[in-house]
């Protein structure tokens, strides 16, 4: 039932919003979400699985503003620089973002540990939950992969460069991203550093 999960992982992170994981209720998110305990467990078998669900959204969701930053119109600089800003912007605002992005888990989130057995759960989405969650390593190689990508296809000819290259480049822009998450620039300052760390022929 897409619905009650779906109410369900809101009604999660509305009471992670408020206080600390290891203080969030079951049964107080079932009862914000207006369904059954049992209808919790029988969506995430329990709090540790809700936990990677619930991490599992955020992490899908950064990475679909990833894909609607790289789809701005404008040049190649345009769209890395949008997917910079993105970047950093959904870590300040999100403290699953960021700590998927850094891999520093703050003492008040949810920490989940991968499921040790593969899920039985009939349920597509709580299986794809249970697998190994994305770490920082990982996402920066899915943002990078996805960058390059969009980019080899609309980089103008005079501008493009071989894959490995544009991939670097790619690399560089999502870690200089990760960067003023650490230690934010002034205002403005991510679209600046992204600029100037990008080769003249990919910027307009």
């Amino acid at each position: 039932m897409p619905a009650a999960r779906e109410s369900l992982l809101d009604a999660a992170g509305a009471a992670l919003a408020r206080r600390p994981w290891s203080a969030v209720r079951m049964v107080d998110v079932a009862a914000s979400a207006g369904v059954s305990r049992q209808t919790l467990y029988n969506e995430f078998g329990g709090k540790e699985g809700l936990a990677r669900a619930l991490v599992r959204r955020e992490a899908d969701g950064f990475l679909a503003g990833v894909d609607r930053a790289l789809a701005c119109p404008g040049g190649p600089d345009a769209r890395l620089t949008a997917a910079a800003e993105w970047t950093t912007a959904a870590a300040r605002r999100n403290a699953l973002v960021r700590a998927l992005l850094t891999g520093c888990w703050e003492a008040r989130l949810p920490s989940p540990a991968p499921a040790t057995v593969a899920s039985t759960a009939p349920v597509p989405a709580q299986r794809r939950a249970d697998g190994p969650l994305p770490s920082p390593g990982d996402l920066v190689a899915l943002v990078r992969d996805r960058a390059a990508a969009t980019l080899a296809g609309s980089t103008p000819a005079k501008a493009r460069t071989d894959a490995a290259d544009l991939s670097r480049v790619c690399e560089l822009v999502v870690r200089l991203a990760l960067s003023c998450v650490a230690a934010p620039p002034a205002e403005g300052g991510v679209a600046d550093l992204v600029r100037t760390a990008l080769p003249r022929r990919l910027t307009a």
